[in-house]
């Protein structure tokens, strides 16, 4: 009976997850991690076409562990905003397909040699 209980709060746990899916807003982008530069820096290939040096910030940079190949959100610089930007959010593999079936990463083929 214990496991019919972990499995039921596991499916739970899933869909309280894909209810609450954070989406780019403003000048925010979505973007492909494509290396790790060090020093809590990523090279990341965005949806708009440019391929930015973001950064975590210090308020996310033990929170936030990043992988080549994960779809994140990207907020760029107020200056030089085309070659910098800010990680603001990873998505987990459950949001990246829910995001698919909704439509809104129908550019990620395009990416998906990373």
């Amino acid at each position: 009976m214990g496991r019919k209980e972990d499995e039921l709060a596991e499916q739970q746990k899933q869909e309280m997850e894909i209810r609450r899916i954070k989406t780019p807003r403003g000048k925010e982008t979505f973007g492909v991690v494509a290396r790790k530069l060090g020093a809590s820096r990523l090279e990341v290939k965005c949806f708009d076409g440019k391929t930015r040096v973001c950064r975590i910030p210090g308020r996310l940079r033990r929170r936030l562990w990043v992988n080549p190949g994960n779809i994140v959100i990207v907020e760029p610089w107020e200056f030089s905003g085309d070659n910098k930007g800010d990680v603001i959010f990873k998505y987990t593999p459950t949001q990246v397909s829910y995001l698919k079936q909704k439509g809104l990463l129908k550019e990620l083929e395009v990416y998906q040699e990373f």
